[in-house]
């Protein structure tokens, strides 16, 4: 069903191109991911798409060959200038058992705030994470309260809060794999992503 779902959106995407071609680009992370092209008018096949800038054709047998940059056309090179700017994460610090961000964090609400202001239309995710110290539901709660506490903090600093979001992941997610009720400064964190 996925296959006969997503021919028509691909065919559609490509409507006016005289060889429909696939281009694989950079995630908004900067990571590589792939392309299988699995299937032709019912004749299964595959042909992958994994190096950076490189594309296949759709049509024919497809043959996957690396972009030169200085080859584009004005049009291409005004079309990868128009993507957004990739975004910008940044990890605060809290203290234990606190919604209190420790003093070398301090400084990283400044840097949001400029880079928010840099990017009209920016969005704001904040994610609150916690070591394994305390039990899953208080962790939980405090994961939420100190994204929410740089959510406010942000706020107060004049970005609007209809463009930022807030969650707490308690204890999932570690950054330093630990077992449950061990204090872990990495762990105590807070990261903000602007897009």
């Amino acid at each position: 069903m996925t296959r006969a779902l997503l021919a028509p959106l691909l065919l559609t995407g490509l409507a006016g191109c005289a060889t429909p071609s696939l281009t694989l680009l950079p995630s908004e992370e900067g990571k590589q991911g792939a392309v299988a092209v699995l299937e032709e008018n019912g004749v299964p096949r595959e042909t992958v798409v994994s190096e950076l800038n490189s594309r296949t054709s759709l049509s024919g047998r497809p043959r996957t060959k690396s972009i030169d940059p200085s080859k584009l056309s004005a049009g291409q090179r005004a079309l990868l200038q128009a993507l957004p700017p990739a975004p910008v994460r940044l990890t605060l610090y809290f203290r234990e058992g606190t919604t209190r961000l420790t003093p070398e964090s301090e400084p990283g609400l400044d840097f949001l705030k400029s880079e928010v202001k840099a990017r009209p239309g920016a969005e704001i995710q904040v994610t609150g994470y916690t070591d394994t110290l305390g039990s899953d539901a208080d962790n939980d709660a405090l994961s939420q309260r100190r994204a929410e506490e740089v959510l406010a903090a942000l706020a107060e600093q004049g970005l609007d809060r209809d463009m930022m979001s807030a969650v707490g992941r308690g204890e999932r997610d570690l950054r330093v794999k630990t077992e449950d009720g061990v204090r872990e400064p990495a762990n105590r964190r807070v990261v903000v992503t602007v897009r």
